[in-house]
């Protein structure tokens, strides 16, 4: 695994090993000679006594995603639950509160650590994704993170990206952004315990941590999803490999014990999907496990009882609930939503004579990053720094809008923005290969949307490269293929089937491609074969088709295999180019783009 520079800590974080064995002992000699052997982890989990055990505070946040400024839209904001059962809009996130939301939680608290449980960096706005996520990394420094897992998004660079974000190092391609100033990496630890290397058969990185924090010893283990290669590009991925979730910190459990370390942590890039989208929730009002669904009930489920809480990410909810462990016992499971609008906070106890903590004592909640608090002055500096760096790209006008341009979600399977999305993609393919019938965005490649105010002083209604980069910021190309009519009709079918089926991804398609989706069926039934038209004419099964789409989507991403066959590939530029290009050619000051009716797909429910 790859080595990790030590660097002078701040003093919040700065335990020498001399000083953390010198309160061990001094704590032992208290406790007097004749103190009881020590009993195990288990037997500690059902309550210690308050006169051995001490406070722990953990700080969690995950899927960050670079957003250092506060998101633009929707994604800068947080359903809250009122006490009458309504619920409200609150705006949240940007890292100079997040910063300063963090330092207060920590206020009074002797021992506390921060964490996060992977993608903080990755599909990131312009700001930190021009210098290739280097921003963000800095600002995780600042603000005091402890130790992350990696995140499926760690990969959308490669990784050798991933490691020069830990080490540091100037960028291979672009180099040093400064004269005379070098990136100097993470100042935490990038664990990676499931991903191996093939070539060494060793961890990527560090599988695991212990951090002492004034004598206690808390264990962290950090995986990400095993599903990592379906997600990302081939490329970012290639030569490593992806070992199951839970059986990987069952392993790390052991060696962690087998250290003397009791009080262990999971740190998970994988999540679920609550039955409510307010923060906060009474996830366990029908019993433990009775509020969460999704992946990461299974992990929780087969995760060793000796893992005290699960910290976990991906699906960008938020949620605080209980699973069962392999015992029995309520176990908590925590998620703070994304892009920093949320961070988690977790109050438990340590008790000195089993090394362990409490299970019983830990209690959990979310808390919003409001934007009311005062800005950290640190952060609000970085921010102007690296601003100031990027303005002459960021802040250029590309286009024109008339009103919000909004994203889709579950109860959206079709939105304004994929519109506009594929038919970018279309016009620009058409440059390329007149013959292109059709083109298709997968969801997820859609990442903010295109917000009519002003983000600055742009003005309403203009759209700025920041704020495109923002919508599509993984470089991807837009490839064209050629598929059957067969072949584009199973591809519709693999949106609602398959590794789909459970959370459908309905692909955002191009004007004059139209069908049925029939939300009360199941599988590929949802998808009405004999309803898909191309310009009103039915698509002919055996006739074929050129159809445009970004390269991770032809490569088979998201569980389109079907995509991944298509023959007699071109393939063409940016697609953050095509959508800018659009843009500047079909809208203007006078005559802004408006949105769709988003009415290609039917649907029934």
């Amino acid at each position: 695994m790859s080595p990790i520079r030590q660097r002078r800590r701040t003093p919040r974080r700065a335990v020498t090993t001399a000083l953390a064995a010198t309160a061990a002992l001094a704590t032992l000699g208290a406790l007097g000679a004749a103190a009881p052997a020590q009993v195990g982890p288990a037997q500690d989990r059902r309550g210690g006594h308050p006169s051995h055990t001490t406070d722990l505070q953990l700080l969690a946040l995950n899927d960050f995603h670079g957003n250092l400024e506060p998101p633009a839209g929707s994604s800068g904001r947080v359903t809250e639950q009122e006490p009458d059962g309504t619920t409200k809009s609150v705006d949240a996130g940007g890292a100079e509160y997040l910063a300063s939301s963090l330092r207060t939680a920590r206020k009074g608290h002797a021992r506390s650590l921060t964490v996060a449980a992977g993608d903080i960096v990755g599909a990131s706005p312009l700001l930190s994704g021009l210098f290739h996520d280097e921003p963000t990394v800095e600002a995780m420094n600042k603000l005091g993170l402890d130790v992350t897992s990696v995140g499926n998004h760690e990969f959308d660079e490669g990784k050798d990206e991933l490691l020069r974000l830990q080490n540091g190092g100037c960028h291979p391609l672009d180099g040093c952004y400064e004269t005379g100033r070098t990136f100097e990496g993470a100042d935490y630890p990038i664990l990676s315990a499931n991903v191996i290397d093939e070539k060494t058969g060793r961890t990527l990185l560090q599988p695991y941590t212990v951090k002492n924090v004034k004598g206690v010893k808390v264990g962290f283990i950090g995986v990400t999803l095993k599903g990592t290669p379906d997600i990302v590009s081939a490329e970012g991925v290639k030569g490593l490999k992806f070992l199951d979730e839970a059986e990987t910190i069952n392993k790390y459990t052991k060696v962690l014990q087998r250290q003397g370390v009791h009080a262990i942590v999971a740190l998970i890039h994988e999540g679920g999907y609550p039955v409510s989208s307010a923060y906060n929730y009474d996830c366990d009002a029908g019993g433990s496990g009775s509020g969460l669904s999704g992946p990461i009930v299974d992990i929780a489920k087969k995760v060793s009882p000796e893992v005290d809480t699960l910290v976990t990410a991906h699906t960008h909810n938020a949620y605080v609930c209980t699973i069962p462990d392999p015992a029995g016992h309520p176990r908590l499971v925590t998620s703070a939503a994304s892009y920093g609008r949320l961070f988690t906070e977790l109050d438990m106890k340590y008790d000195w004579r089993t090394h362990d903590i409490v299970r019983t004592s830990v209690k959990g909640a979310n808390h919003v990053v409001e934007r009311t608090q005062p800005k950290a002055p640190d952060l609000t500096r970085l921010i102007d720094h690296w601003k100031t760096l990027a303005a002459p790209v960021a802040d250029k006008a590309v286009g024109y809008i008339s009103a919000d341009i909004t994203r889709g979600n579950e109860s959206t399977p079709e939105s304004p923005l994929g519109d506009l999305i594929a038919d970018a993609q279309l016009e620009y393919a058409r440059t390329v290969d007149s013959d292109v019938d059709l083109a298709l965005m997968n969801p997820g490649g859609i990442r903010a949307d295109l917000v009519r105010a002003a983000s600055g002083g742009e003005g309403d209604g203009v759209v700025t490269y920041g704020e495109g980069f923002a919508v599509q910021p993984f470089s991807n190309t837009v490839n064209i293929k050629t598929l059957t009519g067969a072949q584009l009709i199973t591809v519709l079918q693999q949106q609602v089937s398959g590794g789909n089926a459970a959370v459908p991804k309905i692909l955002q398609i191009s004007d004059g491609l139209t069908y049925t989706l029939d939300l009360t069926g199941s599988g590929a039934d949802r998808v009405v074969a004999d309803s898909v038209r191309l310009g009103g004419e039915p698509i002919d099964p055996t006739a074929t088709y050129r159809v445009a789409m970004n390269s991770f989507l032809a490569g088979g991403g998201d569980g389109f295999t079907e995509l991944a066959k298509g023959t007699d590939q071109l393939v063409g530029e940016d697609d953050l180019a095509a959508l800018v290009d659009y843009l500047t050619a079909h809208s203007s000051a006078s005559a802004p783009y408006a949105p769709t009716a988003a009415d290609r797909i039917t649907v029934l429910r």
